[in-house]
């Protein structure tokens, strides 16, 4: 369950100590593909939590996510509009629904496992 969480801070951890700069007109698409990423990874978790993962909709979901939304950061571009907003917000709203889902999860199986023990 936390080898994705795992992976995510050493991903992390070694971007940080890497010297890479992205160029300023490709920061639009990389901040909607790391929202995607991370929508990605903490509804897998979710989906663990609630015991309905399923890699292939996890694997199909990531990649389909980020596609979605490099899409519409460049159709926005080509038009001449912050399309990459609307992914933004969209993502963004699905990340802290989910973290807040895995949060009362997560009480819920820590209150259920200190009944167990009394």
């Amino acid at each position: 369950m936390w080898l994705p969480a795992l992976f995510l801070i050493i991903g992390l951890f070694l971007g940080l100590l890497t010297d890479i700069t992205v160029p300023e007109e490709y920061s639009n698409y990389l901040s909607i593909a790391v929202l995607a990423a991370l929508d990605t990874l903490f509804g897998g978790i979710r989906a663990h939590l609630d015991q309905t993962f399923d890699e292939k909709v996890f694997i199909s979901g990531f990649f389909f996510n980020i596609a979605l939304a490099a899409f519409l950061a460049f159709f926005g571009v080509q038009l001449g509009i912050d399309l990459y907003l609307a992914a933004v917000f969209a993502f963004g709203v699905r990340l802290f629904q989910n973290i807040a889902i895995i949060r009362r999860r997560l009480i819920e199986n820590h209150k259920k496992s200190k009944q167990i023990e009394k």
